[in-house]
């Protein structure tokens, strides 16, 4: 560690400046790196995450893990992890491409983690997508095969709060005043089951110094997957919807957490974080739910991560890409080119308290050294980019022993 963290910095106004692989600043002495990732660490059955997990030889997670050592998050959000109770796939993961040097990066340790279960893959007892069977991942709480497919789990080298922590995952759908529920869908039996949230909501303070972060963390339905009732775009809409009413007084009254408290946000900084599935331009989303949030008040919106390597894929891929609307560099999937195009799906959303530095996009150029972790079909790492963002940290101390190390200055971190 480089001694203490240095005194708030100033905010970057308008938007954060455009980051590549190459081209990143090193993270500032007294600067916090967070970062969200849909890592794509799943599996088609239970137990093979953890199988595959088990020795260091894995190609894809050794290419997720190096784009982590390269970018050097000290809170990283993994979205699609498997979740198992024990957390064997987690600690299989840390230990054996983590915590092991890939491809010349440092190893990184990750002390604190919030692992939790996930709707996905739970058994609902009714027959959800009416195909005329209760089996399958479309009749679960939320999309999945198995318990705890497509889940997220969050890193940290900063204390979590676990005592604070406000997770959502039971809060049903109907209980949502407006919730945009597909007409004639669901009957009332299976309405009073349903949740809300595909895999959960979490409200999870980081404790850095005397300050607290809440980490406003979320991976709602892809819209997408369904029919003419578009249950999966409404659903997308109301789980992303959850936020903008959890952050607005006057709205937030009908919320119950999973502990039986009601209401929205407590207050202090927060960052919305995670893979909201929802492109405010492109895409089959429905809009108003992704744009209602980036409305809220309190809300930066004008922070937009971004990289040239997006830039690039829209332009070399072409097809859908090349009748989008949006600014192709702040695209974060690398979606279908035939039907859905790249989008920009991943976000970290700031509360105007927090100072930003900086904030990118983690896709290099296909003339970069690195292109290799992103580039092809499939792609060898996940169809999703990491996304980073830096704020300052006021005169917070690292936990000992997990401060920033120093590596390569061409990756974008420490």
């Amino acid at each position: 560690m480089r001694g203490s963290i240095a005194a708030w910095l100033l905010v970057v106004s308008g938007l954060a400046p455009v980051a590549t692989a190459a081209d990143s600043p090193e993270a500032a002495p007294g600067v916090i790196r967070v970062a969200t990732f849909n890592s794509s660490l799943n599996r088609g059955a239970q137990g093979e995450l953890l199988r595959d997990l088990s020795s260091p030889g894995d190609t894809q997670a050794a290419a997720v893990a190096e784009i982590i050592q390269r970018v050097r998050p000290d809170v990283v959000l993994l979205l699609e992890f498997d979740y198992d109770a024990a957390g064997a796939g987690l600690a299989a993961f840390q230990s054996n491409y983590l915590g092991r040097p890939q491809n010349g990066q440092p190893a990184i340790r990750y002390e604190y983690s919030w692992f939790d279960a996930s709707n996905t893959g739970q058994p609902s007892g009714f027959d959800l997508d009416n195909d005329g069977r209760v089996a399958g991942g479309g009749d679960a709480l939320g999309f999945g095969e198995f318990p705890g497919q497509y889940a997220m789990v969050l890193l940290s080298r900063f204390p979590i709060d676990i005592g604070d922590i406000r997770t959502f995952r039971k809060f049903l759908w109907r209980d949502m005043p407006g919730a945009l529920l597909p007409e004639n869908w669901y009957s009332p039996e299976e309405l009073a089951v349903l949740p809300l949230s595909s895999k959960s909501h979490w409200d999870v303070p980081v404790r850095i110094g005397k300050r607290e972060l809440h980490l406003l963390i979320s991976h709602p339905t892809p819209p997408t997957f369904d029919g003419a009732e578009d249950r999966n775009g409404r659903r997308n809409h109301d789980e992303i919807r959850f936020w903008r009413d959890y952050l607005t007084r006057g709205k937030s009254g009908y919320i119950r957490d999973d502990r039986g408290h009601r209401g929205g946000f407590r207050g202090g900084d927060y960052l919305v974080m995670g893979d909201l599935n929802s492109d405010p331009v492109d895409g089959e989303s429905l809009k108003d739910g992704i744009r209602g949030l980036l409305a809220v008040p309190s809300v930066n919106a004008a922070i937009v991560p971004a990289s040239d390597g997006a830039a690039e894929a829209s332009r070399v891929q072409g097809g859908v890409n090349l009748a989008q609307q949006g600014d192709p560099r702040n695209d974060t999937a690398d979606f279908n080119d035939r039907f859905a195009g790249n989008l920009r799906a991943d976000y970290l959303l700031p509360s105007r308290t927090l100072k930003v530095c900086a904030a990118g996009v983690y896709w290099p150029a296909q003339g970069e050294a690195t292109a290799s972790l992103v580039w092809g079909q499939p792609p060898p790492s996940s169809d999703h980019r990491l996304v980073w963002l830096d704020i300052s940290a006021g005169a917070a101390r690292y936990p000992p022993g997990s401060g920033p190390t120093t590596s390569d200055p061409s990756r974008p971190g420490r």
